[in-house]
């Protein structure tokens, strides 16, 4: 049964990032560019990352993941390893570097940082020369991992890379000398993976111990791990339909990002919601406002918690309240320092009446249903060594989860 370290265990009882994609593509309006935007184009006149990570922190995130470079090769900070970066632009007289900026907010505020780092660069020459390549992307792993502080995660997207052969092995040779504790993100030696879309929904069940994993959304590809290892799952999803801001675009209703929370973090996952800045360097206010709406109801629905002390049974835990209560969710939470031991759950009541199952628990599940007066439940479950960690309900006022609102997709490969 494998089993988690202390940082995935820690990096779960996160369970929710904001993640913030902003390059020059943000001034072009487009998703993917190949390299050849001018850098002059990078101008935010009224970059902010304080307003970028108190708005993450309304949230409720308590890390954010940042596109240091995305597929174009652009360079969120003055690097020596290429030209196309912010040393390049008139922001900030060319001395600025958005990585600085946000690490230090992150600081500031109490969220750790995570780095995106893009495999594929549509810029750098050396890509048509692997060996080159893997000399020019191990040196700007080197400037990330050793000059920003502490990093929590660094994200490898998988997108343009289908085919390619890396160095893996020296890559991370550098983020196990400068950043041991760092979750890294799906490709090479993963330690948390990709839940293979991008609309932010995992699916029941919701395993930890993968041999393999999914590469990209533009591809049928699969990651094999060589091994089942303990890779918890990290879904992620834009609050608005495009990763990076556009004009023409905007954020998704509150139903559609409740709806994402529950088939996210409400099945075991951790959510990376991408809140991306505007053209002046700022999260939008319709963004921000949705994000305060989006809490407000999380902390209506899950403010008042009412926890159960929990035994265990012959087939499960019973989960007992101090008085009879009225509730409409549970918050069920397993026991995983020695690995993900559930293998399927049902809650009943006393008198035997189902109320809710499914087929993982991990680190937390939220099971929704309609009002029930209860006592007591017990919650069966199948699995060696089985536990629970804790069980708490909540009285909502709510007995569905939304349903999801699909739009045409703005991201395809060029």
């Amino acid at each position: 049964m494998p089993r988690p370290t202390a940082e995935q265990l820690a990096w779960q009882r996160m369970r929710l990032g904001a993640f913030f994609h902003f390059g020059l593509n943000t001034f072009h309006g487009v998703e993917w560019s190949d390299g050849t935007l001018p850098a002059a184009g990078f101008v935010p006149g009224e970059l902010d990352a304080d307003q970028w990570v108190r708005t993450a922190r309304e949230l409720g995130a308590r890390y954010v993941v940042l596109t240091a470079k995305h597929h174009d090769g652009f360079c969120l900070w003055p690097t020596a390893t290429t030209a196309y970066s912010v040393a390049a632009s008139p922001w900030r007289g060319g001395a600025g570097d958005v990585v600085r900026e946000v690490a230090d907010a992150c600081a500031r505020h109490g969220l750790s940082l995570g780095l995106y780092l893009s495999p594929w660069d549509r810029n750098a020459p050396q890509y048509a020369d692997p060996a080159a390549y893997d000399d020019f992307y191990a040196a700007q792993l080197r400037e990330l991992c050793g000059n920003y502080g502490d990093i929590a995660e660094i994200w490898f997207d998988g997108a343009g890379s289908e085919g390619r052969v890396y160095d893996w092995g020296r890559y991370l040779e550098v983020v196990r000398e400068l950043q041991p504790r760092a979750m890294v993100f799906n490709m090479g030696a993963p330690t948390i993976r990709w839940v293979g879309n991008e609309d932010g929904l995992a699916a029941d069940p919701v395993r930890y111990a993968v041999d393999r994993g999914e590469l990209s959304n533009y591809t049928d590809d699969r990651v094999d791990y060589g091994g089942a290892f303990y890779l918890p799952p990290e879904c992620d999803v834009s609050i608005r339909h495009g990763w990076f801001w556009a004009e023409h675009d905007e954020p998704k209703s509150l139903d559609h990002l409740l709806a994402i929370y529950y088939g996210s973090v409400g099945l075991g996952a951790n959510l990376l919601l991408n809140l991306p800045p505007d053209t002046r360097g700022l999260i939008p206010d319709s963004d921000v406002a949705r994000v305060r709406e989006l809490r407000a109801e999380l902390d209506r629905r899950f403010g008042d918690r009412l926890a159960a002390e929990l035994s265990a049974t012959a087939d499960g835990w019973r989960a007992d309240f101090a008085a009879e209560i009225e509730l409409d969710h549970l918050l069920l939470q397993e026991e995983l320092a020695d690995g993900q031991r559930v293998r399927g759950f049902e809650v009943v009541t006393d008198a035997g009446e189902p109320v809710a199952r499914g087929g993982s628990i991990g680190a937390q599940r939220l099971c929704v249903f309609p009002m029930r007066r209860v006592r007591s439940l017990t919650v069966r479950v199948g699995g060696e060594g089985a536990a629970l960690s804790g069980v708490t309900g909540f009285r909502t006022g709510v007995s569905t989860v939304p349903s999801i609102e699909y739009a045409a997709p703005t991201d395809a490969p060029e």
